[in-house]
């Protein structure tokens, strides 16, 4: 390419020499029209002279290993909005200028894509801070340091370390259909099979379902005797008093609805039991 190097390996080259040719391809890359072969030559030679700030960068997340290739991909993205943002009139280092790029989009992946549950955003980077400090208090301690130590280290309150460690726990999450070992005759079992129960309050979804046209069939003053019954909860000689009747009567009318809606839910069950079997 004409007033460009020609750099064979640009992925191979030490990163004393990416400092002063990517100096040299900036400067062409300025006054280059975008879009043309020239430019995205050079352009993409930058990215790849440049691609060991994205793993020095990745060093800062070692812990996390089973993400690395994630956490290299999406520092790569930091590196190229790096290239095209930066500028030689800004008269600093480009490693300067890229690296906090690199670092916040690796940081991004973990806080919007690896979590299995939402936390704030500052109990997330906690937590890269609660395992630094972990790792480095087991190794001076020989043991497992206590609540007490790492918040010493960290320079927290204790209760801010026992935040950290439950948001902590919202990183991972196990299916509820995940086989657990099990010493029963029955084999395989779930872990929905230890967790949670049976939700009483179910059974209503299905009454209220079956009731609901049983009380669109009522008469407007059924159907207010109901609601001031069990809605506004007034006694009966209230109700009487409301509606301008005597209490004998409330009683004898609120018998006579309730009845009414008993028998239309019993027929509608048997109804439903008979079209299953």
């Amino acid at each position: 390419m004409r007033g460009l190097p020609v750099v064979e390996a640009p992925a191979r080259v030490t990163p004393a020499d990416a400092r002063e040719l990517s100096r040299q391809f900036f400067e062409r890359l300025a006054v280059l029209e975008e879009g043309t072969e020239e430019y995205q030559y050079a352009r993409n030679t930058l990215i790849e002279m440049n691609m060991s700030l994205v793993r020095f960068a990745g060093r800062r997340f070692r812990q996390f290993a089973d993400e690395m290739e994630d956490v290299i991909q999406v520092g790569m993205i930091g590196l190229i909005k790096a290239i095209d943002r930066f500028e030689l009139s800004r008269e600093t280092e480009f490693a300067t200028f890229a690296v906090p790029y690199i670092v916040g989009e690796m940081k991004r992946f973990f806080r919007d894509a690896t979590w299995a549950v939402h936390v704030p955003r500052r109990l997330q980077e906690r937590r890269s801070d609660l395992i630094r400090a972990r790792e480095e208090l087991e190794n001076r301690l020989d043991r497992s340091p206590t609540v007490q130590e790492l918040a010493a280290l960290m320079g927290l309150s204790v209760g801010e370390v026992v935040e950290a460690q439950l948001a902590a726990n919202g990183y991972n999450s196990s299916s509820l259909d995940a086989a657990l070992t099990s010493d029963t005759q029955d084999g395989e079992a779930a872990l929905a099979d230890f967790i949670g129960a049976e939700d009483p309050a179910m059974e209503l979804v299905e009454d209220f379902h079956t009731l609901a046209p049983l009380l669109a069939g009522l008469s407007d003053r059924e159907r207010r005797l109901l609601q001031l019954r069990f809605g506004a909860e007034l006694t009966q000689s209230e109700i009487g008093a409301e509606l301008g009747v005597s209490q004998m009567q409330v009683s004898r009318l609120l018998a006579a609805t309730v009845a009414k809606l008993r028998r239309g839910m019993l027929a509608t069950t048997a109804e439903e039991e008979a079209a299953a079997a």
